[in-house]
C-alpha cells in the first residue's frame, strides 16, 4: 500500500470515527436532556393535579382528570390492589399498573412505537370507596414529537457526517501530496543522479523550514559530500596511476634493454639491475603508503603514551642513521597524551625525513606544552613553501617540486597520512614557511593527565 493511500485511509477512517462518536454523543445527549425536560414538565402537572385534589376533595372527577391529562397521554389512579378505579383520556398503549408508595419519574421505551414518559404519585385518596386510601396517581405521555423530533436529528446528524467526511477526504489528498511531493522529487532525484551519473541537487529557494526543507537540505549537503569525495576518489586513483607509471614504463625500458644488450654488457646489466631495484623500491613505498593512508582512518590502539619521550626517541634513531645536525630542545621531560604510539611516530619519522630531505642546513626539533597541549615541531632552513601553496600541501600526491620531490623518491603521500593520523587524535597540524627562509611543521595534542 502506497504511503498516499495509508495517509487517506488513515486521516478517513480517524476522522469517520471521530464524527459519529461527537454525533452520537450530541444524539443521545439531546434525548437525555429532551426526555428530562418532559418528565419535569408531567412532574408539574402532577403536582397541580394533587393540590387541586387536596383543596377540593369533592370536584376529583374524570372530567377534572381529562382536563389535566397530555394531549398524547392519560391519567390512572391506582389503589393498593394494583387496580385502577379511576381513568382519563385513555391512549393507544398500555402503561403498566402498578401501586406505587414512592414518587418516581422515568421513560418506558416500546417497541416500535414512540417511548413513554411515566411519572407516579402516591396521594391519601379523600373521595368514594377509597375515601382515606394510599393511592397512586399516575401520569404518562407518549413522547410521539420527540420521537419525530430524533428521527429528524438521526437523519440530520447522519448527513453531516457525510458531508464532513467529504472535505476532509479532499484535506487527507491535499496533506498527502503536500508531504509527498517533496519526497517524490527526492526519489526521482536520486534516480536521475544513479541513472545519469550527476550531482544535481533540489531547489530549495523559498521554503518553509520544516521537516521536509531539512530533508532536502541534508540531501543537498550529502550530494555535495559524495561529489566532494568522488572527485577526491578520481583525483587519487588519476595520481597513484600517474605515479605507478612512471616506474613501471622505467622498469619495462630497463628489462627491454637488458633483453637487446645485457648479454654482451655487463656494465648495462649493472645499471639495469640498480635501476630496477631503486623503482621498485619506490612502488613499494607507494603502494606501502597508500595502504597506510587507507588504515590510518581511526586511532588503532589507544593508550596513554609520553610524547616527550618518543620525540626523544625519534630524534635519537635519525641521529644514528643520518650524518646530520639535529638540534632537539625538550622543554619537558614528560607529557602524556592519549592515542596509539606506532601512528604517532609513524607523524614525527615523516615530518622529520621531510625536514632533512628538502634541507642541506640543521634540523631543529622541539617538544613543549601550550595551555593544556602538547606541541612538537619541525624546522628546516630549505627553500620553504610558498602561501600559495601551503593550504594544499596536506593533499595526496601534491608536491609543491615534482621534479625535486622525484629526486628525493618523495610520493606526495607523507603529509597526507600525518594530517590524517594527527585529525584522529583530535590534534592539529599545521606549517609556517616563508620562501628561502624555511618551514616548520607543528603538532599540537591533548594533554592527559599522567
Amino acid at each position: 500500500m502506497k504511503l498516499r493511500t495509508k495517509i487517506q485511509l488513515f486521516t478517513g477512517l480517524f476522522m469517520l470515527v471521530v464524527t459519529l462518536l461527537i454525533n452520537t454523543s450530541i444524539y443521545f445527549l439531546f434525548y437525555k436532556i429532551s426526555t428530562d425536560s418532559e418528565l419535569e414538565e408531567l412532574a408539574d402537572q402532577t403536582e397541580r393535579l394533587v393540590e387541586t385534589i387536596q383543596q377540593q376533595p369533592d370536584v376529583a372527577s374524570k372530567e377534572l382528570f381529562t382536563s389535566f391529562s397530555p394531549q398524547q397521554g392519560m391519567i390512572q389512579v391506582i389503589n393498593q390492589s394494583d387496580i385502577a378505579f379511576l381513568a382519563a383520556n385513555p391512549a393507544n398503549y398500555e402503561p403498566p399498573t402498578a401501586f406505587s408508595a414512592n414518587e418516581e419519574n422515568t421513560i418506558i421505551e416500546q417497541n416500535n412505537a414512540p417511548d413513554v414518559a411515566l411519572v407516579s404519585k402516591p396521594i391519601i385518596w379523600e373521595t368514594g370507596d377509597q375515601a382515606g386510601e394510599v393511592v397512586t396517581i399516575q401520569f404518562s405521555n407518549q413522547l410521539t414529537t420527540l420521537d419525530s423530533t430524533m428521527t429528524t436529528l438521526f437523519y440530520v446528524l447522519l448527513a453531516a457526517s457525510g458531508l464532513i467526511i467529504i472535505p476532509i477526504i479532499i484535506a487527507g489528498n491535499v496533506l498527502s501530496r503536500f508531504l509527498l511531493n517533496p519526497i517524490k522529487t527526492l526519489i526521482q532525484t536520486m534516480r536521475e543522479n544513479m541513472r545519469e551519473a550527476n550531482w544535481k541537487k533540489i531547489n530549495v529557494d523559498n521554503r518553509s523550514r520544516d521537516e521536509l526543507y531539512e530533508m532536502e537540505k541534508t540531501f543537498n549537503e550529502m550530494i555535495d559530500q559524495l561529489k566532494d569525495n568522488f572527485e577526491k576518489q578520481e583525483i587519487f586513483v588519476s595520481d597513484a596511476s600517474h605515479e605507478l607509471k612512471t616506474p613501471i614504463s622505467i622498469v619495462k625500458s630497463y628489462a627491454q634493454l637488458l633483453e637487446r644488450r645485457g648479454t654482451d654488457n655487463p656494465s648495462l646489466v649493472k645499471e639495469s639491475i640498480e635501476t630496477i631495484d631503486s623503482e621498485a623500491d619506490r612502488m613499494s613505498k607507494l603502494v606501502e603508503q597508500m595502504l597506510r593512508l587507507a588504515k590510518n582512518k581511526e586511532v588503532s590502539v589507544t593508550e596513554t603514551i609520553d610524547i616527550s619521550a618518543l620525540a626523544k626517541e625519534t630524534v635519537c634513531t635519525f641521529d644514528g642513521a643520518y650524518s646530520r645536525e639535529i638540534q632537539f630542545d625538550q622543554r619537558r621531560q614528560q607529557l602524556m597524551v592519549n592515542g596509539s604510539r606506532d601512528q604517532l611516530e609513524q607523524v614525527m619519522y615523516i615530518l622529520v625525513d621531510n625536514a632533512l630531505k628538502y634541507s642541506n642546513e640543521q634540523v631543529e626539533v622541539s617538544i613543549d606544552q601550550s595551555n593544556d597541549k602538547a606541541v612538537f615541531s619541525v624546522r628546516d632552513y630549505g627553500k620553504g613553501i610558498p602561501e600559495q601553496e601551503q593550504a594544499r600541501i596536506f593533499e595526496r600526491f601534491y608536491r609543491v617540486d615534482k621534479a625535486r620531490s622525484r629526486d628525493t623518491g618523495g610520493t606526495g603521500l607523507g603529509l597526507a597520512i600525518a594530517k590524517a593520523i594527527v585529525k584522529e587524535h583530535q590534534g592539529e597540524l599545521t606549517v609556517f614557511s616563508k620562501t628561502d627562509a624555511g618551514s616548520t611543521f607543528t603538532i599540537s595534542l591533548p594533554i592527559v593527565d599522567s
